[in-house]
């Protein structure tokens, strides 16, 4: 299976934090399972630390490195994504969030995370 990870969902993977559920876990952990990472996730990282939202030990560029040095692919933003964004209802307003349910939508990825309102979309949900 393709797993996109939620940027709150790989940052708890990364930090080893206890709010991982046991099926995520063993789902990102599974080498039968490949894991992807989106840019999105990385320039929302980089927005939240730059308004003090987030206190992450290391940079977007770090974050980046250590999704890549942990064996994930890291997804560039195309335009069939932005395409994607255009047309999805918004039943959710974040658009990193938003954007992550159109990668996942167009790269028929099911989409690692705990948000109850990314379940609203046709998407595949791993938690």
């Amino acid at each position: 299976m393709k797993l996109l990870l939620d940027t709150h969902t790989a940052i708890w993977f990364f930090n080893g934090d206890d709010r991982l559920s046991k099926r995520a876990k063993a789902a990102i952990l599974a080498a039968s399972n490949t894991k992807y990472l989106s840019i999105a996730s990385a320039w929302e990282v980089a927005v939240k630390i730059s308004i003090g939202k987030l206190e992450y030990k290391g940079s977007s560029k770090g974050f980046v490195e250590l999704a890549l040095s942990n064996g994930f692919e890291v997804v560039p933003i195309k335009p069939e994504h932005l395409k994607l964004v255009e047309g999805l209802p918004f039943e959710h307003r974040d658009p990193f969030d938003r954007l992550l349910v159109a990668v996942a939508a167009e790269e028929r990825m099911a989409i690692v995370t705990t948000d109850p309102n990314i379940s609203k979309y046709k998407v595949k949900v791993v938690w």
